[in-house]
């Protein structure tokens, strides 16, 4: 209970000195002043971290009362009656007054209801702001200068770290004015501070936009930086990025940032596509590190181990309050009961079940997990795939990862290609299949191929068959078609984003659908097909 007062101390403390700060002269160099509010800003922070650290411990080790904590939580916080939930956390009870509803789009529109509503800052629950702080410490004990002055910058509106914090950002070293609402803002300050060591965007799919943009805007970006400051350094700068830029995209983030040595974003559904082709291009030889993994609803995974290759989760216990349902190869739709956490099985996959605290309903997310070890008492998690991204048009159900493998594959036999988005329609949302069977349409963004032969196009539909005997016997019958495969121009899915982020009902940000249910979406892409 004294961590608020302590924030809120915080709060009144380091305004004040900023403003000290920002009274002496402009070219001084950071005096003991600065020192002072980055010690009393990074003590704070490891002081809170390793207070919500022995929350977890104890949290993990009594799970199923860390749970009945949480459901009390969103009992507490719902905006709709339920006079007798309120007033017991019985999990039977609420199980039974509480149906199982899903988070698809699709479903929301077709049947007039309204989107669940986003969860606020306030209502984040427990989790993300553990993931914020115990985030940040093992970050720098991995990096050690990365919090360091001048060391860290975002360019990016959206954010990695799921919780803000009640300092400004700048304090623990992140480069730029804080609150900036301007993206080619952000990504300017960045770009004018060489020394930086650690790079963040909200997403990885939103960094492979930010790399996009900077090789199409980068002669226009360096006119920015020499005319910002008639300085001699800033138009040393200035050459140093037209350099780095007619180098290639291969390892430019080290060029343009010798210092550099990790890269920042929020891991969520459909990013792995987006992750693959920063580390093999732009981000070449960099670490990338999420500190958690993130849906519509709120954070739903700790990372614990930041070393790990490949993200693996910790299940809070605490809010908000996550089941799991059991998922039956073949019968994903068959109803079953809900698992708490401390009930999970290794190896078993299972999809998340997740309580809105405001309208009080247990969403099924659709985002599959196999649980792959424990902390404590409670499951670490691998994510698996996103069952609303499962392409169907004879009952095959090609789920996102089969699909993203196969891709993978086709695009592997492809010479000299490599990868850097996707989106898929089943052939109905666009009336293609008039006339032929149905199929998939797949619009993909590649670098180093410009067109596609039609041998190309054909060898994801035998990767599909090699992955699905249900697809292939239906390919054999003629039932469904071949898949029709698509290139667009750079820019297509900057533009598509745009049009999600734009829709009050998308997930995105965070999570990247792949899967694409709307005809207006789909045409989006589809009008900047090339080849």
């Amino acid at each position: 209970m004294l961590l608020w007062p302590l924030l809120l101390l915080l709060m009144l403390l380091l305004p004040t000195l900023a403003l000290l700060r920002q009274q002496r002269s402009q070219d001084a160099r950071p005096s003991w002043l600065y020192g002072l509010q980055h010690r009393v800003a990074w003590g704070a922070l490891v002081w809170a971290a390793t207070w919500q650290r022995r929350r977890l411990e104890q949290s993990t080790l009594h799970v199923h009362q860390s749970q009945q904590q949480a459901l009390r939580w969103c009992l507490q916080g719902a905006q709709r009656p339920h006079c007798s939930l309120r007033r017991s956390t019985d999990i039977s009870t609420f199980r039974n007054h509480l149906p199982l509803t899903k988070a698809s789009q699709t479903q929301e529109e077709e049947s007039g209801e309204q989107p669940l509503p986003p969860t606020s800052n306030q209502d984040l629950g427990e989790a993300s702001l553990q993931a914020t702080l115990l985030g940040l410490v093992a970050l720098n004990k991995a990096y050690p200068e990365v919090l360091a002055q001048g060391g860290t910058a975002r360019v990016t509106l959206t954010s990695p770290w799921p919780r803000p914090l009640p300092w400004p950002g700048n304090t623990l070293g992140q480069v730029g004015t804080p609150g900036t609402k301007n993206p080619r803002a952000l990504l300017l300050d960045a770009l004018r501070s060489p020394g930086l060591r650690a790079l963040e965007a909200g997403t990885a799919v939103e960094l492979l936009d930010v790399f996009l943009g900077l090789e199409t805007d980068g002669e226009e970006l360096a006119g920015a930086i020499a005319a910002g400051n008639p300085g001699a350094p800033l138009r040393e700068r200035a050459a140093e990025l037209r350099e780095a830029l007619e180098q290639g995209p291969r390892g430019l983030a080290l060029r343009l940032w010798p210092k550099l040595q990790v890269v920042v974003t929020l891991d969520a559904g459909g990013q792995a596509e987006a992750v693959a082709a920063l580390g093999a291009l732009w981000c070449q030889g960099l670490a990338f590190f999420s500190p958690a993994y993130a849906a519509s609803g709120g954070v739903l995974g700790l990372n614990l181990q930041p070393e790990q290759p490949h993200g693996l989760y910790l299940l809070s216990p605490g809010a908000p309050f996550i089941e799991l349902l059991p998922v039956k190869e073949g019968a994903q739709e068959e109803a079953a009961s809900t698992l708490l956490l401390a009930e999970a099985q290794q190896g078993k996959e299972y999809e998340l079940v997740l309580t809105d605290r405001a309208s009080l309903t247990r969403c099924r997310l659709g985002d599959v997990v196999r649980v792959v070890g424990a902390y404590n008492q409670c499951p670490v998690v691998r994510f698996i795939c996103r069952l609303d991204q499962t392409l169907s048009v004879r009952g095959e159900d090609i789920g996102e990862d089969l699909f993203s493998e196969a891709l993978s594959r086709a695009v592997g036999q492809w010479a000299g290609a490599k990868l850097l988005d996707h989106g898929c329609v089943e052939s109905s949302i666009l009336d293609s299949s008039a006339g032929s069977a149905p199929h998939y349409e797949v619009f993909v963004a590649l670098r180093g191929l410009r067109n596609l032969s039609e041998e190309n196009r054909d060898k994801l539909d035998h990767c599909l068959q090699e992955a699905s005997p249900r697809y292939k016997s239906l390919r054999f019958w003629g039932s469904v078609g071949p898949a029709r495969v698509h290139l667009v121009r750079q820019g297509a899915f900057r533009a598509l984003r745009a049009a999600l982020a734009a829709c009050p009902s998308s997930p995105f940000p965070p999570a990247m659908p792949r899967v694409l249910r709307h005809r207006h979406l789909a045409q989006c892409l589809q009008e900047r097909v090339v080849s």
